[in-house]
């Protein structure tokens, strides 16, 4: 039996400070209340970076230029029906405000503090790898 691989893509957006923005999942999701970083599935034939302008612009209104994504590293995890494999990448040059349209919360956190905020189980490495490099 195999199991479906699930492509996401991620941001890890860096504000001036060093601190990344986490959103937390709207209710009426899958996971809501939990905190994950902005991103989402990727369309037929769309690259992930393609597909992350598009996230964050549908999610939290930011127009990012696909040269300002710089890939960071990956989670690949498994859950019960399907196989996640997300890329995250990091970002420090976004316009416009930041303005959640799914009525999700958002949090600027220390690198440091990323594990005091409940998160997915694939985003949990993402949290250690990034509070390492800090």
């Amino acid at each position: 039996m195999t199991t479906p691989v699930l492509l996401v893509v991620a941001a890890a957006l860096f504000d001036d400070q060093g601190r990344i923005l986490l959103a937390q999942r709207p209710e009426g999701k899958a996971l809501a209340g939990l905190w994950e970083f902005p991103g989402g599935k990727l369309e037929p034939g769309e690259t992930p970076e393609a597909a992350l302008v598009r996230e964050l612009q549908e999610e939290l209104t930011l127009k990012v230029n696909d040269t300002s994504l710089t890939p960071l590293t990956f989670a690949s995890f498994g859950y019960p029906h399907f196989h996640l494999l997300m890329p995250l990448y990091g970002c420090t040059s976004w316009s416009g405000p930041i303005r959640p349209r799914e009525g999700q919360a958002v949090a600027w956190v220390e690198p440091s503090r990323l594990r005091d905020y409940p998160a997915p189980p694939a985003d949990l490495p993402l949290f250690d790898w990034l509070a390492s490099r800090t």
